[in-house]
């Protein structure tokens, strides 16, 4: 399973922040010691360029981020001190992103160690979320040829509306051929959620069954519905007990089935599959606990779904699903 990966994912960030900017890193390290992945899978991105970004973001926005010079509203909301460091590893993200679906369209399946980065206005920051990686890597492939319809499944405990917002009004599907289906907590952030073609909204404490069974419901109504070139899951691991933001209660067992039913209808439907993180904040177990021990237990919690994704797939370390080296 190839996957695009960057040391430049991470970037410093102030003591005790509330973003486990480390999981990147760590995820890395995990596929690479489980076997999951090996060094010959792993492409680094370059960054992404502005022409692609300009195809869902303002111009104003870019030279912004360019420039430095977001206001301290905007920085707010996004939730991270804007710097030169982090603009670039949003860039990597973005290009990490495309790469990885065109790596999807010629594999079968791949990764982004980053990504889902839904919250991202056309205008503005949000969420912990620069760029919107998805909506830039769908519409660069659109316009180059290599799809004409796509399907976002979008399964972080919050809504997708930066990616929802820019896929509506005259490029909303079908005409926009992207479908975007989004699971999440009803009453969770974000508190304004433009329509996804599909939301499933669920209540707080929602477990494993429930869940399952909502997910199961919706992916198979999408698939049969947005007749996609590719398949793009935002596999957010928020939605597990304990997160510090998700209020939904899957255990480690549910979150394990969920990527591994998603993994065999995308496979079953014959369609490629990126998978990439979106969101996961691994719950204080003792006061003060290290940033660097919050950002461990949230990548082994990311890597479930590489995990199960070799799992479906059969890949092997260096090997395509097909089995071509």
């Amino acid at each position: 399973m190839r996957v695009s990966y960057h040391p430049d994912y991470v970037v410093p960030l102030p003591p005790r922040h509330a973003f486990p900017m480390g999981k990147f890193s760590a995820l890395h390290e995990i596929l690479l010691a489980e076997g999951v992945i090996a060094a010959a899978d792993v492409v680094a991105p370059r960054e992404a360029d502005w022409a692609d970004l300009l195809l869902v973001h303002t111009p104003r926005y870019l030279d912004a981020l360019a420039t430095g010079a977001l206001t301290k509203a905007e920085e707010r909301r996004m939730g991270l001190p804007q710097s030169a460091a982090l603009v670039r590893r949003s860039r990597l993200a973005v290009q990490g992103t495309l790469n990885a679906c065109l790596m999807a369209l010629h594999d079968g399946l791949a990764g982004n160690l980053a990504g889902g980065t839904h919250h991202a206005m056309p205008d503005r920051p949000e969420g912990f979320c620069v760029l919107n990686d998805v909506a830039v890597a769908l519409r660069a492939l659109q316009r180059s040829g290599w799809i004409r319809r796509a399907l976002v499944v979008d399964l972080d405990v919050h809504q997708g509306n930066g990616t929802a917002h820019v896929f509506s009004g005259a490029r909303a599907w079908p005409a926009g051929g992207v479908y975007t289906l989004s699971v999440h907590g009803a009453r969770n952030f974000p508190f304004e959620k433009p329509p996804s073609t599909h939301d499933v909204g669920l209540a707080d404490g929602t477990g494993d069954e429930a869940y399952l069974a909502a997910v199961a419901e919706a992916l198979g109504d999408a698939l049969t519905e947005a007749t996609p070139d590719l398949v793009v899951y935002l596999a957010g691991v928020d939605v597990v007990a304990g997160d510090r933001f998700g209020r939904l209660a899957l255990t480690r067992a549910g979150l394990a089935a969920r990527d591994r039913f998603v993994c065999e209808a995308v496979q079953s439907a014959g369609l490629p599959l990126c998978l990439l993180l979106s969101g996961g904040y691994a719950a204080r177990r003792t006061p003060g606990e290290a940033p660097e021990t919050l950002a461990a237990a949230t990548a082994d919690l990311h890597a479930t779904v590489f995990r199960q994704a070799a799992k479906v797939y059969g890949t092997r370390p260096g090997r395509s699903p097909s089995g071509t080296p």
